[in-house]
């Protein structure tokens, strides 16, 4: 088994330099040379529109392409005719619901998750306007003892299936939980169950946001028809790619570009407008740094380096939240406790009863102290956040510290630290 080179991995990563411990990276990671080194690349020598004759314009829209290359590989995509980028996965969303808005009939069935806004919100809307049902699939306790230890069962999935299931909007992770939803499983039995009841056509999105940066997609594997991540949260910089499967492309959607566009069967009809140039290239450094991790040269090796990695950093930390002494001064674990490959590092927390401490002042408190970026609120989970009992309050929601494979042990004991001084 691989194991990372923390010092290479760190060296990577020129904003590391400063010796700043960053911990909010479930809202947004660093950025690696390679990927700031081709963005000023492109803007230097290829800052052109594309689709001319001319040889800069040529070369700038070979290197545009090359990064639906990176996004397909990424997503595991059977061709580079399945990737979308846009400037944020909110509003590519935003734009595959629009587009499937003729495809939808009064009466269709939505389940969606209690999770980010992005895979909520487009599809709640929709069902507004084309008289749609939606229901919830809502996550639940997994321990007695602490309530705000829920996760998303797969067996409560399934009762939320009819004849009428059109769409499935899930979440891969959590970005508040931290806990991995096992999708194959969760698909699989989800088109079971829905072809059991005889439902015509079932669409399954997925957000792979809070995902993407721990583990390898598989959308071919996962047999999904739409998935989103965000690249500003995988060591790239601030766009948004998208895996749209070729048979939703042709048949459910229909084109947002210009009407004169022949782009049916083509990822461009759901982007109304070219993606940033720069961007797009400055991805294309993404899949070489992470092969870069292992000597198999190869992602499945990289990703799974990463994930022994994040264990390392999630023991130590869990281990202090959930000890004798910290659960008697009223810290609750937001999700679930457990130390193993079916969460990543990212934790929220918690502390009530009678000495309560509002996460915003947790997050001050280290703000005062500086050197280490922790963070508070309900990270636009708001449904998951104001539906938790007891009743939090949803704009404190919690306090989430949120790591990644160029996070180091040591950085998760000072943070340990100031959280023992606070909790004191």
């Amino acid at each position: 088994m691989a194991i990372l080179d923390i010092d290479e991995v760190r060296a990577s990563f020129p904003s590391l330099e400063s010796g700043y411990i960053y911990a909010d990276n479930a809202g947004g990671s660093q950025t690696t040379q390679g990927v700031i080194d081709r963005v000023v690349d492109y803007l230097t020598n290829t800052n052109v529109q594309l689709g001319a004759d001319y040889f800069v314009s040529m070369l700038s829209t070979q290197r545009v392409d090359e990064g639906s290359f990176t996004a397909a590989e990424l997503f595991n995509a059977a061709s580079i005719d399945e990737v979308v980028f846009g400037p944020s996965s909110t509003l590519i969303l935003e734009n595959i619901a629009r587009a499937l808005e003729n495809d939808i009939q009064p009466g269709d069935e939505f389940i969606i998750t209690y999770e980010h806004e992005a895979n909520n919100g487009p599809w709640k809307r929709l069902a507004e306007q084309r008289k749609a049902v939606v229901k919830y699939w809502q996550p639940t306790p997994a321990s007695a003892e602490n309530p705000y230890s829920v996760t998303y069962k797969v067996e409560e999935l399934l009762p939320l299936v009819s004849s009428r299931t059109r769409l499935a909007a899930i979440t891969a992770c959590s970005n508040i939980l931290g806990s991995l939803v096992p999708v194959e499983e969760a698909v699989k039995a989800l088109r079971q169950r829905a072809k059991e009841h005889g439902a015509r056509k079932v669409e399954v999105s997925l957000d792979c946001v809070a995902y993407a940066p721990h583990r390898k997609m598989d959308v071919r594997q996962w047999d999904i028809d739409y998935c989103v991540f965000s690249l500003y949260k995988v060591y790239g910089v601030h766009n948004a790619a998208a895996y749209v499967r070729s048979a939703a492309l042709q048949t459910s959607l229909t084109s947002l570009a210009h009407d004169f566009l022949k782009v049916d069967n083509e990822p461009y009809k759901l982007q109304p407008g070219g993606p940033g140039y720069e961007l797009v290239y400055g991805a294309t450094a993404i899949v070489p740094y992470l092969k870069s991790l292992t000597p198999e040269d190869d992602l499945a090796a990289s990703f799974d380096a990463i994930a022994n990695h994040e264990q390392k950093l999630l023991a130590p930390l869990l281990r202090f939240l959930t000890d004798a002494k910290q659960v008697g001064r009223g810290v609750r674990i937001v999700g679930t406790s457990e130390i193993n490959l079916s969460r990543i590092p990212t934790v929220s927390f918690v502390v009530i009863g009678q000495n309560a401490i509002k996460s915003k002042d947790i997050v001050g408190a280290f703000d005062k102290k500086g050197g280490i970026g922790i963070r508070y609120g309900n990270f636009y989970a708001y449904s998951l956040v104001d539906n938790l009992r007891p009743k939090l309050d949803v704009n404190d929601g919690v306090v989430r510290i949120s790591l990644v494979h160029y996070n180091t042990v040591e950085e998760v004991e000072k943070i340990v630290d100031v959280l023992r001084e606070i909790l004191a």
